[in-house]
């Protein structure tokens, strides 16, 4: 089970680092600014969490988070030439699984260290969305999670999936795999047939 939240939070890792490097691309940052933008978006909603719950911070505990970081920012670099050729659906999928993946194992961290299913849900959810918030509002970008996008909804749904299923004491790698799959689900449907919240407006009555 270890190794399993191991390799996702690995994964998870990758894809955000990913998903930050190729936004400074689009943006024409240097390799320094890359690599900001890729441990920002990686590392930024797992350090929320765990300040708030008062746990050693993960990536400084285990250095190897900043290392795979690094090297995803420096082959994204040197094998993508021309970000803005790249499909903005394709940052999109990859910012996908990277939701999918730290928003179930910030629930889990959560409830691990005693965190009751609300807080958890929440610290979960933050784990998912603050790094991908983070990276926008630097690129000086409105942030997913405050537009139309269902994005933080799904992570929520994915996070409380994982901590109800945990409660009712189902197998917990099957568990994993579920609210990870059905979060992803959830965020890859709405980017496929563009499905999203309504919006709030307010008409200035000038302009009415």
């Amino acid at each position: 089970m270890n190794e399993l939240l191991f390799w996702s939070d690995i994964f998870g890792t990758v894809v955000f680092a990913l998903s930050g490097a190729l936004m400074a691309g689009r943006f024409k940052l240097d390799p320094f600014g890359v690599i900001v933008l890729a441990a920002v978006t990686a590392i930024g909603g797992g350090t929320i969490r765990d300040i708030i719950l008062g746990a050693p911070v993960f990536w400084l505990a285990n250095s190897y988070y900043l290392w795979v970081i690094c090297l995803t920012a420096l082959l994204t670099i040197l094998f993508i030439r021309r970000p803005k050729r790249i499909p903005t659906r394709f940052l999109l999928i990859a910012d996908a699984f990277g939701l999918a993946l730290f928003a179930v194992v910030g629930t889990e961290k959560a409830l691990s260290l005693g965190a009751p299913i609300p807080a958890a849900v929440v610290l979960g959810t933050i784990t998912g969305v603050a790094g991908g918030m983070i990276r926008d509002v630097l690129c000086n970008v409105i942030p997913l999670i405050l537009r139309q996008e269902i994005y933080a909804t799904a992570a929520m749904l994915g996070s409380s999936l994982f901590a109800l299923l945990s409660w009712y004491g189902e197998d917990h790698a099957l568990t994993l795999v579920l609210a990870m799959t059905t979060t992803l689900a959830l965020r890859l449907a709405a980017i496929y047939w563009r499905v999203s919240l309504p919006a709030f407006h307010i008409r200035d009555k000038e302009h009415e």
